[in-house]
């Protein structure tokens, strides 16, 4: 049995995950909280096998909480689930010590399966994350969740609107007070996320899809 503690300032989807979870026989979710000061607490108390935690929280938010659960208990894992898709907030919560990195509106069912795989120890992403972080973990048993729609961040879709637009990743850049360099790692991981071979075939699609976004 792989019990779980949770999380996240959304009682809404606190519930949601625990009425999915009720009848499982392989997961539990043993307790909740909406803040990180009292996930430290729970976590102390309840000593479970795995920590889901959302990285924006009141009180303490999921990197300092992640780090102190696993300072004091190195052999409970954390998985972070968050809306946060940008490289800085998957590098803070790594080096923390998740071993998972999910995103909120990947699914219920990639939930279960990046539950069983970081309780075993494993690191799982969602295919949605920015891929470059894999290479740290190349020596790992790494696994990737799958899904078959592709989920670009608001602000990956607004820069491919822009691209459709005939921006260039200088113009995209002072367009929105963003650093040129951060542009070019938006492209890059869209074209891992849409599975394209160049920036002249994500051009194509930014042109094809303009109109959907």
């Amino acid at each position: 049995m792989i019990t779980v503690v949770m999380a996240e300032d959304h009682q809404m989807l606190i519930d949601g995950v625990k009425s999915f979870f009720e009848f499982d026989d392989a997961i539990t979710i043993i307790g909740s909280v909406n803040n990180g000061e009292e996930l430290v607490k729970l976590v102390a108390l309840k000593q479970p096998k795995l920590v889901i935690t959302d990285i924006r929280m009141p009180l303490m938010d999921g990197i300092e909480a992640t780090k102190k659960i696993k300072k004091n208990f190195p052999h409970i894992n954390v998985l972070a689930m968050t809306m946060f898709d940008q490289p800085d907030a998957i590098k803070q919560m790594l080096d923390a010590g998740a071993t998972g990195y999910l995103l909120k509106n990947s699914g219920i069912k990639m939930l279960h399966e990046a539950i069983e795989t970081v309780a075993q120890g494993k690191t799982f992403f969602d295919p949605n994350v920015a891929f470059n972080f894999m290479n740290s973990y190349i020596d790992k048993n790494v696994t990737v969740g799958k899904s078959d729609k592709i989920i670009l961040s608001n602000r990956e879709k607004e820069i491919l609107n822009l691209i459709a637009n005939g921006k260039t990743s200088k113009e995209i850049a002072e367009n929105l007070f963003l650093a040129k360099t951060t542009i070019d790692t938006h492209r890059k991981n869209m074209i891992r996320k849409l599975n394209l071979s160049s920036g002249n075939e994500l051009v194509k699609y930014a042109i094809d899809q303009k109109y959907l976004f």
